[in-house]
C-alpha cells in the first residue's frame, strides 16, 4: 500500500491520489512510466513526479523517518509491509491511567520472533535501547496511552512511524477494546490470563510489590500475549484495511 500513496507528498490531496488509482496505476515506479495518464496541471504533475522519485529513494534506503515525518498517524498502516522486519509490538502496563502522576511498571516488546519484557526496579532502563532497534511500533490505543507514558518515562525516544490498531481497525469494523476484537477474530487467551483486564493487571502489580512473585509472572503472560496478539491481528486485517482503502477511492 506504500508504493501506492500519494498523499504524503506536500500538496498532493486524497482526491489527486484517488485519480491516480483511477488510471489504474499500479504502484510509484509504474506511475514514473505512466504519469502522463494522469489528467493534472502541469505544476502538479512535476511536484508528483519529483515527489514519488524522493519516495522511491527514500523508501530503498530504508529512511522510515521520512514516511514518519510525512504520513498523517491515520494513515501510517500503510507502511507495515516494508518496515516489517523492524517491527516492534508493544504494550505498557502501569500503576494507573496518567502519565504525569502514574508510573510505568512493565513495557512488553515483541518483534515478531521472541517477546522480551521490561521490569520496573529489574531492567526497565533497558527498554528504549531494544525500541531503538525497530523503526515502527503496532500498539493498541499507543496514542494516547502507551506512547506518552515511555515518551514520560525516557523523553525524546521516539522517532518511529506508529500503527495505533485502535483506529485502524476501526475503519474496517472493529471496534470496542483489545479483548472484543480478539474474540471478533476467533482468537482465544491463556487459562492463566482469561478475563483479566487493565485494571486487574494494576492489582497484579500491587500484589507483586507485597512480595507475590506469582502475580508478576501472571502479569508477565498477560502482557506478553497482549503484544504477541498484536502481530497476529494485523497480519488477519491488513488485506482489509486495503481493500477497505481502495473500495473507498472507486466509490469516490
Amino acid at each position: 500500500m506504500l508504493k501506492n500513496t500519494y498523499i504524503h507528498i506536500p500538496g498532493i490531496g486524497s482526491s489527486t491520489e484517488r485519480k491516480i488509482w483511477e488510471c489504474g496505476v499500479k504502484n510509484w515506479e509504474d506511475f514514473l512510466k505512466n504519469h502522463s495518464v494522469i489528467k493534472a496541471a502541469k505544476t502538479k504533475q512535476r511536484i508528483l513526479f519529483s515527489g514519488v522519485e524522493e519516495s522511491i529513494e527514500q523508501l530503498s534506503a530504508g529512511n522510515h523517518v521520512f514516511f514518519a515525518h510525512r504520513l498523517l498517524p491515520c494513515h501510517q498502516w500503510r507502511a507495515f509491509r516494508f518496515f516489517r522486519e523492524k517491527t516492534a509490538y508493544v504494550d505498557i502496563e502501569t500503576t494507573g491511567l496518567s502519565p504525569q502522576y502514574d508510573r510505568i511498571t512493565m513495557i512488553g516488546i515483541h518483534n515478531g520472533k521472541e517477546t522480551k519484557t521490561y521490569i520496573r526496579g529489574i531492567n526497565l532502563h533497558e527498554a528504549p535501547a531494544e525500541l531503538a532497534k525497530h523503526k515502527q511500533l503496532i500498539t493498541f490505543n499507543g496514542a494516547r496511552f502507551d506512547l506518552p507514558f515511555i515518551e514520560h518515562e525516557f523523553p525524546g525516544f521516539f522517532n518511529h512511524l506508529h500503527i495505533d490498531l485502535l483506529y485502524s481497525l476501526k475503519k474496517i469494523g472493529y471496534s470496542g477494546g483489545l479483548k472484543k476484537i480478539e474474540c471478533s477474530l476467533g482468537m482465544k487467551r491463556s487459562e492463566e490470563t482469561h478475563g483479566i483486564s487493565g485494571f486487574d493487571a494494576v492489582r497484579l502489580w500491587n500484589k507483586y510489590e507485597r512480595g507475590d512473585d506469582e502475580a508478576l509472572e501472571t502479569l508477565i503472560k498477560y502482557n506478553r500475549e497482549d503484544v504477541e496478539n498484536l502481530k497476529t491481528i494485523i497480519e488477519m486485517t491488513y488485506p482489509k484495511m486495503i481493500e477497505k482503502e481502495m473500495k473507498g477511492s472507486q466509490r469516490a
